[in-house]
């Protein structure tokens, strides 16, 4: 008997050094690690010692003896990737060593703007270094970034990463300051004047266009919006999405388009025991659509979508998966993919599993709601005149260019009607004030997280991690790895006297913040509102029920002091759900 690691995989890599025989791949040091979408055990040298279960944040690992029948598959799923990467296992290797602090040198004093992964991980990975002070800014009043607000609700497991992020922040080396915005109610410069460093984690919140005629219809939104939406972010909770027609369009397939999918189609009494905003819920339960059509511009070899999501589909009740065979004949371009010695487990998964969804070999029982599958077609114009009617769609035709392959659109044009378009191509950065900022690729230029400045030289003291880092690719805990490649920087910089010792200590940068932001919520403050909605949830059989106004968490905050000034008032007008 081994253990098998299955869909909610984070690729975070904590269960990668309890392993005692070195059996799980790939390893953050390899090259696989960068691209991989999820990590596997090898049954022939599992030892069963279940070292990497109680090590996973998220409940992924499970005995094969134990899985649920949906996840069956993950069995072949894990062995199957050591058929292409047979395992060459060393345990006498020691773990790669990181720089520490020295002892009894002065504190090291580091400013994180934003709350998500990406600036959780790096306070982690500061703590373990030594003698650190760690000052966490995030814009909005509740931490957590895109667990809170992009992980779908009906992936409860995947949440679960927050228990490790609740225990970074219940340190008190470690001080939180929400609802507070850099560039408006603190500069860069005078966050350096508090601390050696800034570690700037911000995200990708903006989406990529499409740029083609129509796109400013109403009816056409981008996923990321519908995304957080649902999800009860406050930016987005006074969004409408028009779900009165039968179909809907998803411009993209990766794993947001297929979250989308899900949600659309996910009858509204299963997802009323989770923590979608009930406002979500409620224009749910009245919607009309029953097809969601996906475009994706290449074939399934070159798909978006991870094949965990991807075969996650053929389980949802009530919902039929339709492929046309026809779309997923390779070209020889994508057959050289597939043929060649090293092509990866997971582009062949993707065609396998295309294929059978084509041939009805899933379990997609013929339900009264339907997800649609296109491959090779691009959308060329959307058509309506006070709102979306249809889109226009091309289809394409694959070729090399520069060794890559690449979608062309042809003369064959096809029309769908639909009254909802949600584009799902990618996020990308957005500029920040004080940085440079690389406008083609969506980041702020740097070197394995030194921030560049004009000159093309490290600014002092400055830092990213994250997607704002490398560009939006990768799951949840492929920020781990990043965060540490950072942090060697800053602490390598500071042990070297590279950085400017601060003038200011942590309690003045509170008092000039509660001075700027009187609705400055802190650690008491979030703990407050986390209480407050899993309150409100258990009395619904929910994990949670989400604030989603500015208003209503900073009223949950006050209720404990959790504001500079906390005086509890009435509630806002709506009510604390508003």
């Amino acid at each position: 008997m081994a253990y098998v690691i299955t869909q909610p995989c984070c690729n975070d890599a904590s269960c990668i050094p309890e392993c005692p025989v070195d059996c799980i791949r790939p390893t953050p040091d390899q090259p696989e690690f960068a691209t991989t979408e999820m990590l596997y055990i090898d049954p022939a040298t599992c030892i069963d010692c279940g070292s990497c279960v109680d090590a996973c944040p998220v409940d992924a690992i499970y005995s094969e003896d134990d899985l649920p029948e949906t996840m069956r598959r993950y069995t072949r799923i894990n062995a199957d990737y050591f058929l292409r990467h047979p395992l060459q296992p060393d345990i006498t290797s020691p773990l790669p060593s990181t720089r520490s602090l020295p002892k009894g040198h002065e504190t090291l004093r580091v400013a994180i703007v934003g709350a998500g992964p990406s600036a959780c991980y790096a306070a982690h990975e500061l703590l373990k270094r030594g003698n650190v002070e760690i000052n966490v800014l995030e814009r909005l009043p509740t931490p957590w970034g895109l667990v809170r607000a992009g992980v779908a609700p009906d992936h409860p497991k995947t949440k679960r990463i927050t228990e490790l992020f609740e225990s970074i922040f219940a340190t008190e080396a470690v001080q939180c300051y929400l609802n507070v915005t850099v560039g408006t109610h603190v500069s860069l410069a005078e966050l350096l004047n508090h601390h050696h460093a800034v570690i700037y984690a911000v995200g990708a919140s903006a989406s990529r266009r499409l740029g083609i005629p129509g796109e400013e219809l109403p009816g056409s939104h981008s996923a990321i919006e519908f995304v957080a939406w649902y999800n009860g972010h406050p930016d987005y909770a006074d969004h409408a999405f028009d779900l009165s027609g039968k179909r809907a369009v998803i411009v993209g397939n990766g794993n947001v388009a297929l979250d989308v999918a899900r949600i659309l189609t996910t009858d509204p009494a299963e997802l009323s025991t989770t923590d979608i905003a009930d406002y979500a819920l409620e224009a749910l339960r009245h919607s009309n659509i029953r097809e969601i059509v996906i475009l994706g511009r290449r074939t399934p070899v070159q798909a978006s979508y991870t094949c965990s999501e991807f075969l996650a589909l053929g389980y949802l009740p009530d919902v039929e998966i339709v492929l046309d065979e026809s779309e997923i004949i390779l070209d020889p371009a994508s057959q050289a993919v597939i043929d060649d010695p090293a092509v990866e487990p997971s582009q062949l998964l993707k065609l396998r599993l295309a294929q059978e969804y084509a041939r009805g070999e899933i379990t997609t029982p013929r339900g009264h709601k339907r997800i649609v599958l296109r491959y090779l077609v691009s959308p060329v114009a959307y058509h309506g005149q006070s709102h979306i009617e249809a889109i226009e769609i091309a289809r394409n035709e694959m070729l090399i260019d520069h060794g890559e392959p690449i979608a062309r659109p042809t003369r064959r044009i096809g029309i769908l009607d639909t009254s909802l378009v949600l584009r799902s191509i990618g996020h990308r950065g957005e500029p920040i004030t004080d940085l440079p900022f690389d406008e083609r690729r969506g980041v702020v230029p740097n070197e394995h997280g030194r921030v560049l400045g004009a000159d093309h030289r490290p600014m002092v003291g400055v830092y990213v991690t994250g997607w704002i880092k490398r560009g939006a690719r990768g799951v949840l805990g492929a920020n781990r790895a990043d965060a540490e490649e950072t942090i060697e920087q800053l602490v390598a910089d500071f042990v070297s006297g590279a950085l400017t010792t601060p003038s200011k200590r942590r309690a003045a940068l509170t008092d000039l913040l509660a001075k700027r932001q009187p609705d400055m919520i802190n650690r008491a403050g979030w703990q407050a509102i986390d209480a407050a909605e899993r309150a409100e949830g258990a009395a619904t059989g929910r994990p949670r029920v989400k604030l989603t106004s500015i208003n209503a968490l900073v009223h949950a905050a006050r209720r404990r002091g959790g504001t500079p000034h906390a005086t509890v008032s009435a509630p806002p007008s709506g009510g604390t759900t508003e």
